[in-house]
């Protein structure tokens, strides 16, 4: 039987984990975990289809995957080759640091469980590797308490890029910001489609 009371005490004890692990995450947000009821929690950068706007997006935000934060924009300390290759019109950030450009995303704190899920989505590591980075942030989201860590420091955050590739991909234009909807006219084919 649920009561307002009940209710209203289940919101205070959610409120005060929330508050837990933001201040977790301000303490050391390099390591970025707090073991309480929210587990493990990780810092993660997307640059591709997966940031807000683009067609996977749902996918770090569907509750059922887990729990996903939005931190804020960033953009890559190092430089990398961003291109967009195969049939499929797919974004591939190239594992050759220092070429390219630096490449702007979105940073979110993650779960365990969406980590895996995007693990899994990412086919990491056959298809893609996740590795850590280093990410410049250019702007904190406003729901963000987090203010050990302001626009323009650096935050360690894991990206997925591509180890192996064809050769031929380094011919292809470097691109700083994926749009599956930019002007570079080559529309993205979902994974429902392929």
């Amino acid at each position: 039987m649920f009561s307002f009371a009940n209710v209203l005490g289940k919101l205070k004890k959610y409120k005060e984990s929330e508050s837990l692990f933001l201040n977790a995450l301000q303490i050391n947000s390099n390591i970025a975990s707090y073991h309480g009821n929210l587990g493990k929690m990780t810092h993660i950068f997307v640059y591709g289809t997966i940031k807000k706007g683009q067609p996977n997006h749902h996918c770090i935000t569907s509750a059922i995957n887990g729990k996903a934060v939005y931190y804020g924009k960033g953009v890559t300390d190092e430089k990398y080759p961003l291109v967009i290759a195969s049939k499929y019109n797919i974004p591939y950030l190239l594992n050759i640091p220092g070429s390219g450009q630096n490449i702007a995303g979105e940073i979110y704190t993650v779960d365990d469980k969406l980590l895996q899920f995007l693990d899994e989505f990412e086919g990491c590591p056959d298809h893609y590797q996740r590795i850590p980075t280093s990410i410049r942030i250019q702007e904190c989201a406003q729901e963000n308490t987090l203010s050990s860590k302001t626009e323009n420091t650096i935050l360690k955050c894991f990206m997925y890029s591509k180890s192996s590739y064809q050769q031929e991909w380094l011919n292809l234009p470097f691109h700083n910001n994926y749009d599956a909807f930019g002007s570079h006219g080559l529309k993205y084919v979902n994974c429902e489609s392929r």
